[in-house]
């Protein structure tokens, strides 16, 4: 609760023009936002923008965020996803909305071989993500790669729980078939989080 009335709090002295709160709000969500985004379109400069939209619809209109209904990380998780939707909408693949990672935390001290087949899992694993239909792709980032719980996912997205939990479940399914080669015995993929 106490980071919803620092957010709360921000956003109001950020509305009266107050430039040190809006750019402690913008470095608090920033990141998630643009790894959101990015991990959606996959574009670098579509999340960039994705991003500056997002916090500047905010400035601009701070009372479409309302406190009483959420978080505001989930407003912005919200905003990036209409945006992102957009996008898909005008490239024309509103009827495919149905139906990536990080990057290695960095260079291991292991052997060359081991770091180029954990270079190779990592690029399968993000393409099979990117992959992905967009619903699907948005459920499994905001839940694998942000962390975020069911309801808060379900809020962002405009649907129940349920319809959350189908997508993850077709999503990993997809995954599963396309990353099968990359598989363990246990039938689970080497880790999502690292690729």
């Amino acid at each position: 609760m106490p980071e919803r009335d620092t957010d709360g709090r921000l956003l109001e002295r950020a509305g009266g023009g107050d430039q040190t709160a809006f750019l402690e709000l913008y470095e608090r969500h920033r990141e998630p936002i643009f790894r959101f985004a990015y991990r959606l379109l996959g574009s670098v400069e579509l999340a960039e923008d994705i991003t500056h939209d997002c916090f500047l619809s905010l400035i601009r209109k701070p009372e479409n965020f309302d406190p009483a209904r959420g978080q505001l990380r989930t407003y912005l998780f919200a905003a990036a996803r209409n945006l992102a939707m957009k996008h898909f909408r005008n490239l024309g693949r509103e009827s495919a909305l149905d139906e990536l990672s990080e990057s290695p935390a960095g260079p291991a001290k292991e052997e060359p071989l081991r770091q180029l087949l954990d270079g190779e899992l990592s690029a399968k694993v993000r393409d099979a993500v990117s992959n992905l239909p967009p619903l699907q792709r948005e459920a499994l980032v905001l839940f694998e790669f942000e962390g975020l719980a069911l309801n808060e996912i379900a809020e962002i997205v405009g649907t129940d729980v349920g319809a959350v939990k189908a997508r993850l479940f077709r999503a990993r399914e997809r995954l599963r078939n396309s990353l099968r080669q990359y598989l363990n015995s246990n039938q689970e993929i080497v880790t999502l989080k690292e690729a």
